[in-house]
C-alpha cells in the first residue's frame, strides 16, 4: 500500500513539474532558472517566510534575492541573513548563468555540494557563518573565473585542497573559523591577484610557504590562532602592498625578521602570542604607516630599542608579557604624537616613573603593570587629560596619591594595587565622575575612606583590601547606586554597616571581612537583590539575624564566620542558588532549618563552633552536590540518617565533639570521595566498620574518643591514601591488624588509650612516612619492642608507654634522628640502654626497674646493689623487714631489762637485810657516783641495756638512710 501511495505520488509530482514548465514557459521566460529555483525552495526550510513570493505567478526577477540579466536569466542569488535551514541543493548546478551566490550567515548544514564546480561562470561564492561540515570539495577548484570564495565560519575539515591554486583570478579567500588542517599549500602563491587571505582560527600547521611572496597584490594575511611554526619567511618582505599582517597566537619562533621593514604599507602588525625571541629590531621604525603594533606574548628581550624614533601614526603599542628591560626612551613622544594606547605590562622594565610618557597628549590607556617601576606617582601625571585607563599595579611605587589625580576628569579605570602607596585617599578623587573602577588594594594606605569618594557616581568596582583604612565606612555609601564590587576586607574598620548600603541595589560582591566592624545587620539589607556574595568573617558583629536577608534569592557564597551573631540560621535559607555557607564560630542556636536543603548547589556547609542543637536533618541527603560538612563543636545528638549517603560527592565530614551515638553506620563506606572522616569525641559505639575499607581516598581517619569496641578491621590496610589515622581513648582490642602495612602514606598514627594486645607488629617500620607520631601507649601490649622501628627516619614522637613491653631497647631507636620525644615508661624492659637514646630525660624510661644506663643510675652501680635496681615493691619489703626485727629487738630488749631489775631488786633486799655494811656502801655510792653519774647523764642501766653491737647499729642506720635517699630519688623521678 505504501509503495502504492508514493508510486501515485512521483506521478503526480511529475505532472507538477510539467505544469509548472507549461506555466513558466507561457510567462514569456526563455529561461528554466524559475524552475530550478522553485525546486531549490523545495530543499530548504524557509522559517520566515523570505521566499514566499518565489512563486509561478510573480516573474523570476522580482524574485526576492534574485538579480537577473537582461535575458531574464539569473546572475545572482542573494540570500544572506535569511534563517533558512536545511542543506545546499544540488540543484544550483543548473544555474549556468549564475555569477554572485550568497547564503551566508543562515542555518544550513550538510556538505558543500561539489556540483557547484559546474558554476562556470561564477565570480562571487559566499557560504560563511552556516554550519556546513565536512571537507571543501577538489571542484571548486574549476571555477576559474572566481574571485570572492568566503567559506569560513562553517565546520568544514580537512586540508585545504592544493589545487585551489588554480583560482588564479581569485581576490578574497576567507577560510577562517573551520576546522582546516593540514599545511598551508605552497600553491596558494599562484594567486597573484589575491589581496586578502584569512585563514584564522583552523588547526593549521607547518611553515608559512616562501611561496607566499608570489601573492604580489596582498593586503591582508590574517593567520591568527593555528599551530603554524618555524620562522617567519623572510620573503613575507617582498609583499609591498600589505597593509594587514596577523600571525597571533601560533608557535612561530626565531627572531622578526628585519625584513618586515620593507612593507613601507604596513599599518596593522600582530605578532602576540608565539616564541619570537632576540632583540627588538630597530628596522621597525620605518614602519611609518604603522598604527597598531602588538608584539606581545613572547621571549623578547633587551630594552625597547624600536621607540627611539617617534611613529607618528603609531596609535596602539603592545609589547607586554615579554623581557623587556631598561627604560622608556626619551624622545619616545612628541608633541604631535598619536598614540592612544600603550600597554607595556609584565616585563622587567624599570626606574622612575618615565616623565617621557606625559608629552603623550593623545594618550588614552596607559598600562605599566607588573614590573619594577618605583619613585612616586607623579603629580604631574594628570597632564594626560585625555587618559581612560591607568594600571601601575604591580610595582613599587611609593609615596602618597597626590591631590592632582582630582584632575583627570576623564579618568575611568585606575588600578594602583600591589604597590607601596602610603597615605590616605585624597579628597579630590570625589571630582572623577566618569571613575567606575578603583584599585587599591594590597598596599599601605591608611586614614579614613572620605565621604567625598561616594560622589563618584559612577563607581562600579571599588577594592580596598589589605590596606590600614580606619574609621567608619562612609554613611553616605548609598550614593554608589551603581555599585558592583565593595571589598574593604583586611583594614582596621570600625562602627556598623551603613543602612544606606542598602540603595546600592546592583550589588553583586560585598567583602568586609578581618575589620573591626561591630553592630547588627540593617534591615535595608533586603534592597540588595542582586547580592551573590558576602563576606564578614573576623569582625564583631552580633546578635540576630534580620529576617529580611530570606529575601536575598542570589546569594551564592556567605561567609559570617568569627563573630558573635546568635539566634536561629532561618534567614540563610531563602537562596535557592546557596553553593557555600559558613557560620563558623559564632554563637547560633536551635536545630538547623530543614528548608537549607532546598539549596541543592550547596557543595560546602560549615556551621561549627556553635550551641546547634537537635539531630542533623535527614534532608540533608538532597544536597547531591555537598563536598564539606562541618558540624563539629556542637550539641548534635541522635545517630546519623542514613539519607545522608546519597551525598556521594562528600570530601570532608567533621561530625566531632557533638553528642552523637549509635553505631557507626555501614553506609559511610559508600562515600567513594571521602578525604577526611572525624567522628571524634561522641558517643559512638559498637564496631568499626570494615566497610569503612572502601573509601579509598581517604587520607584523614579520626574517630578518638568514643566507645567503640572489637577489634580494628583488617580493611584499614585499604585505605592506601591514609595520612592520619586516630582511633586513641576507645574500648578497641584485639591485635594490630597487619594490613595497616600497606597504608604506606600514614604520618600520624594514635592507637593509645585502648586494650589492644599482642606483639607490637614488626611492619610498623614499614610505615616510613610516618612523622607527626607514632602512640601505641596505655594498652595491653606485650613482647619485644621492634627493632624495626629504627626504619622510621622521619618519626618526630614516639610513646609506647604504659604496656608490658619486655626485653631490651633495641639499639636501631638510635637512628631515628628526627625524634624529639620518647616515652616508654612503665613497662617491663631490661638491660644497658643504648648510648644512642641517652640524650632523652629520664622520665622517658621510668617504670622499667631492670633498665640501667644513662639517664638511668650506671649499670656498674646497679650491680653493686645486688647486680640490679630495687623494685619499689622489693623497698618496701625491706622496710617492713626492719621494722619488724627492730619491734623483735626492742620486745626482747624489755624483757632482759625486767628480768635484770628483779634480780637486782632480790639482791638489794638480800643487803638491806643483814649484808654487813650495806649502808656503808649505799651512802658511798650515793655521794660518790649518783650525783656525777646524773650530771655526766650516764645510767649503768642502759650500759647494761645496749645488747646490739656498735657495728650492727651502724648497719641499721645505714640501711635507712639509703631508703630515704631513694625515696627522694623516685619523687625526683616522678616530678
Amino acid at each position: 500500500m505504501f509503495f502504492m501511495h508514493f508510486e501515485m505520488g512521483c506521478i503526480q509530482m511529475s505532472h507538477f513539474v510539467l505544469f509548472l514548465m507549461t506555466f513558466v514557459a507561457s510567462l514569456g521566460d526563455n529561461s528554466t532558472d524559475s524552475l530550478w529555483l522553485l525546486r531549490i525552495k523545495q530543499e530548504v526550510v524557509d522559517s520566515t517566510g523570505v521566499l514566499d513570493n518565489w512563486s509561478p505567478r510573480a516573474h523570476i526577477c522580482s524574485w526576492h534575492g534574485v538579480t537577473c540579466s537582461d535575458d531574464q536569466h539569473v546572475l545572482g542569488l542573494n540570500l544572506s541573513g535569511s534563517g533558512l535551514s536545511g542543506s545546499i541543493s544540488h540543484e544550483f548546478s543548473h544555474l549556468t548563468s549564475l555569477q554572485i551566490l550568497d547564503l551566508s550567515s543562515n542555518l544550513l548544514t550538510g556538505s558543500v555540494p561539489f556540483e557547484l564546480g559546474q558554476l562556470q561562470n561564477l565570480r562571487t561564492l559566499l557560504l560563511y557563518s552556516n554550519s556546513l561540515s565536512g571537507k571543501i570539495p577538489p571542484e571548486i577548484g574549476l571555477l576559474n573565473k572566481l574571485q570572492v570564495l568566503r567559506i569560513g565560519d562553517n565546520l568544514l575539515w580537512g586540508q585545504i585542497p592544493p589545487n585551489i591554486g588554480n583560482l588564479t583570478e581569485l581576490r578574497v579567500l576567507g577560510l577562517a573559523y573551520c576546522q582546516f588542517n593540514g599545511s598551508i599549500p605552497v600553491e596558494i602563491g599562484n594567486l597573484k591577484h589575491l589581496t586578502s587571505l584569512d585563514l584564522q582560527n583552523n588547526l593549521l600547521s607547518g611553515r608559512i610557504p616562501e611561496a607566499i611572496h608570489g601573492c604580489e597584490e596582498l593586503q591582508i594575511f590574517a593567520a591568527s590562532n593555528n599551530l603554524l611554526d618555524g620562522n617567519i619567511p623572510s620573503s613575507i618582505g617582498l609583499l609591498k602592498s600589505l597593509q594587514v599582517l596577523n600571525l597571533a597566537n601560533n608557535s612561530l619562533s626565531g627572531s622578526i625578521p628585519a625584513e618586515l621593514s620593507h612593507l613601507f604599507n604596513l599599518s596593522y602588525l600582530n605578532l602576540l602570542g608565539n616564541r619570537f625571541n632576540g632583540e627588538l629590531p630597530t628596522e621597525l621604525n620605518q614602519l611609518v604607516q604603522l598604527k597598531i603594533l602588538d608584539l606581545s606574548k613572547n621571549n623578547l628581550s633587551g630594552n625597547i630599542s624600536v621607540l627611539n624614533t617617534p611613529l607618528n601614526n603609531l596609535q596602539v603599542l603592545v609589547l607586554s608579557d615579554n623581557a623587556l628591560t631598561g627604560s622608556i626612551p626619551i624622545n619616545f613622544c612628541l608633541n604631535n604624537s598619536n598614540l592612544q594606547q600603550l600597554i607595556l605590562a609584565r616585563n622587567r622594565l624599570s626606574g622612575e616613573f618615565p616623565l617621557e610618557l606625559l608629552h603623550c597628549s593623545s594618550l588614552q590607556l596607559l598600562d605599566l603593570s607588573d614590573n619594577s617601576f618605583e619613585g612616586e606617582i607623579p603629580p604631574s601625571l594628570a597632564k594626560l587629560e585625555n587618559l581612560t585607563d591607568l594600571a601601575l599595579n604591580n610595582n613599587s611605587f611609593s609615596g602618597t596619591l597626590a591631590p592632582e589625580i582630582g584632575n583627570m576628569s576623564k579618568l575611568e579605570s585606575l588600578y594602583l594595587f600591589g604597590n607601596k602607596i602610603t597615605g590616605g585617599i585624597p579628597v579630590t578623587i570625589g571630582k572623577l565622575q566618569r571613575l567606575s573602577i578603583l584599585y587599591l588594594y594590597d598596599n599601605q594606605m591608611s586614614g579614613s575612606i572620605p565621604r567625598e569618594l561616594t560622589n563618584c557616581s559612577s563607581l562600579t568596582m571599588l577594592d580596598f583590601f589589605g590596606n590600614h583604612f580606619t574609621g567608619s565606612i562612609p554613611d553616605t555609601i548609598g550614593k554608589l547606586k551603581y555599585l558592583v564590587l565593595l571589598q574593604l576586607r583586611q583594614n582596621d574598620l570600625s562602627g556598623p554597616i551603613p543602612p544606606s548600603l542598602g540603595n546600592c541595589r546592583s550589588l553583586q560582591s560585598l567583602a568586609l571581612a578581618d575589620n573591626k566592624l561591630s553592630g547588627t545587620l540593617p534591615a535595608t539589607f533586603t534592597f540588595l537583590s542582586e547580592l551573590s556574595l558576602i563576606t564578614l568573617y573576623n569582625n564583631s558583629f552580633e546578635g540576630p539575624l534580620p529576617a529580611s536577608l530570606y529575601q536575598l534569592k542570589n546569594l551564592k557564597i556567605i561567609n559570617f564566620s568569627h563573630n558573635r551573631f546568635s539566634g536561629s540560621i532561618l534567614p540563610f535559607t531563602g537562596s535557592n542558588s546557596l553553593t557555600a555557607l559558613d557560620l563558623t564560630n559564632n554563637s547560633f542556636s536551635g536545630p538547623i532549618p530543614p528548608e537549607l536543603a532546598m539549596s541543592r548547589n550547596l557543595n560546602r556547609l560549615r556551621l561549627a563552633h556553635n550551641h546547634l542543637t537537635g539531630s542533623i536533618p535527614s534532608e540533608f541527603g538532597q544536597l547531591t552536590q555537598l563536598k564539606f560538612l562541618d558540624l563539629s563543636f556542637n550539641n548534635f545528638s541522635g545517630k546519623l540518617d542514613p539519607e545522608l549517603s546519597n551525598c556521594k560527592k562528600l570530601g570532608h565530614l567533621l561530625f566531632n565533639n557533638n553528642q552523637l551515638d549509635g553505631e557507626m553506620p555501614l553506609w559511610l563506606g559508600s562515600l567513594q570521595e571521602i578525604g577526611e572522616l572525624d567522628l571524634s569525641f561522641n558517643n559512638f559505639q559498637g564496631t568499626i566498620p570494615a566497610e569503612i575499607g572502601n573509601c579509598s581516598r581517604l587520607l584523614k581517619l579520626s574517630l578518638q574518643g568514643n566507645n567503640l569496641s572489637g577489634k580494628i578491621p583488617e580493611q584499614i590496610g585499604y585505605l592506601t591514601s591514609l595520612n592520619v589515622l586516630d582511633v586513641q581513648r576507645n574500648n578497641l582490642s584485639g591485635e594490630i591488624p597487619s594490613t595497616i602495612q600497606q597504608c604506606k602514606k600514614l604520618y600520624e598514627l594514635r592507637l593509645s588509650e585502648n586494650f589492644l594486645t599482642g606483639s607490637v607488629p614488626s611492619e610498623l617500620g614499614s610505615l616510613t612516612e610516618l612523622q607527626v607520631i607514632l602512640d601505641l601507649s596505655k594498652n595491653l601490649f606485650t613482647g619485644e619492642i621492634p627493632s624495626s622501628l629504627g626504619n622510621l627516619e622521619k618519626l618526630e614522637r614516639l610513646n609506647l608507654s604504659s604496656n608490658q613491653l619486655q626485653g631490651e631497647v633495641p639499639s636501631s631507636l638510635g637512628k631515628l634522628t628526627s625524634l624529639h620525644v620518647l616515652n616508654l615508661s612503665y613497662n617491663t624492659l631490661q638491660g644497658q640502654l643504648p648510648s644512642t637514646i641517652s640524650g632523652f630525660p629520664l622520665s622517658s624510661f621510668l617504670g622499667n626497674a631492670k633498665l640501667c644506663g644513662p639517664p638511668l643510675e650506671s649499670c656498674a652501680e646497679s650491680a653493686e646493689q645486688g647486680g640490679r635496681k630495687l623494685s619499689n615493691v622489693e623497698v618496701i619489703g625491706i622496710i617492713a623487714a626492719i621494722v619488724f626485727t627492730s619491734t623483735v629487738i626492742c620486745l626482747i630488749m624489755v624483757y632482759i631489762m625486767l628480768r635484770m631489775w628483779l634480780n637486782w631488786r632480790k639482791v638489794s633486799i638480800s643487803n638491806s637485810e643483814g649484808g654487813p655494811g650495806s649502808e656503808q656502801r649505799k651512802e658511798e655510792e650515793k655521794w660518790v657516783y649518783g650525783d656525777e653519774k646524773r650530771r655526766n647523764g650516764e645510767y649503768w642501766r642502759m650500759k647494761s641495756m645496749a645488747l646490739v653491737s656498735p657495728q650492727h647499729e651502724h648497719f641499721s642506720k645505714t640501711c635507712i638512710f639509703q631508703f630515704n635517699m631513694d625515696n627522694r630519688e623516685m619523687d625526683d623521678n616522678l616530678v
